[in-house]
């Protein structure tokens, strides 16, 4: 594991909790980058993550807070823990944990996969 990896989701963890998740995605994820939450088929490619990710930030309505718990590095893989506080025009109120699991190649994350509960 390079030092460069804990700089990098140093940065990460300070943009999102800036609100600032969009500026981390467009830095740090690959062009060919594969999202996925819990069980949902994969997004594949930046262009379709962007659009994915615009959609979702633009139907929060109220976002009272998110908090990293916990983070664990291994070989070109971060494991991260956050706390996650909002209200969704579609979901209504949303209060849970979540994981995300974040492969990395050459700076960039090429794979990311979220686990929450619903």
């Amino acid at each position: 594991m390079s030092i460069d990896l804990r700089s990098a989701f140093e940065d990460i963890k300070t943009l999102v909790i800036q609100g600032q998740a969009m500026e981390a995605f467009e830095k740090y994820y690959s062009e060919g980058v594969i999202m996925q939450e819990n069980e949902t088929p994969a997004t594949v490619g930046k262009t379709a993550n962007r659009q994915r990710e615009q959609d979702f930030f633009s139907k929060v309505v109220e976002f009272r807070g998110v908090e990293l718990k916990n983070v664990a590095y291994g070989e070109d893989v971060i494991i991260s823990e956050w706390f996650v506080d909002y209200t969704h025009a579609d979901w209504g109120k949303v209060t849970h944990d979540q994981v995300s699991v974040q492969r990395w190649r050459d700076g960039k994350v090429v794979r990311e996969r979220f686990y929450y509960g619903s």
